[in-house]
């Protein structure tokens, strides 16, 4: 295989490599997060952001609704886990078979690639329409001071990650 080739495929599973990787990691520090940045002593991470709901000042029946919604995407995620874990080591079987062949098949390789884009994308609109729906919830006033708490969140962490990386 050329120097070309070679460079090629390592730009292009790299990432996908990477990608799967990510995905499939656990571990890690404070909550299963990694310190520093994404959560720990950072204070950055995803469970950070449930703070910002308890400083919102929300009434019985939003604390209620908000539960409901929860424990109803918690049992929906735990119902599809299995499905898109399989679909997961699925892609992560075919990247493997694409590297260890012989020649490299850049068609094959930009399908699998726009196929787990696909999915992602799936997942984050899911995600997205399912925070949509929680934040709905929100008075005009809790949302304006919602929106206020979160930029100085990531300012807080903007900061904490400029520190940490000088």
């Amino acid at each position: 295989m050329t120097t070309f080739k070679k460079t090629l495929v390592m730009a292009i599973a790299l990432p996908l490599a990477l990608g799967s990787a990510s995905v499939l990691a656990f571990g890690g520090g404070k909550d299963g997060h990694h310190g520093g940045y994404y959560g720990g002593k950072g204070g950055c991470g995803m469970k950070e952001g449930h703070k910002v709901f308890r400083k919102l000042e929300l009434t019985d029946e939003q604390k209620q609704k908000m539960q409901d919604m929860r424990e109803a995407n918690r049992e929906a995620m735990k119902a599809s886990f299995g499905e898109q874990h399989a679909a997961m080591q699925a892609n992560h079987q075919k990247m493997q078979s694409l590297l260890l062949a012989a020649d490299f098949d850049e068609n094959a390789v930009r399908e699998l690639a726009q196929q787990m884009s696909e999915q992602q994308t799936e997942r984050r609109v899911t995600m997205l329409k399912k925070r949509h729906e929680m934040l709905n919830i929100l008075t005009a006033e809790q949302k304006a001071k919602y929106q206020q708490l979160q930029a100085d969140r990531a300012e807080q962490c903007q900061a904490r990650w400029a520190e940490k990386n000088q």
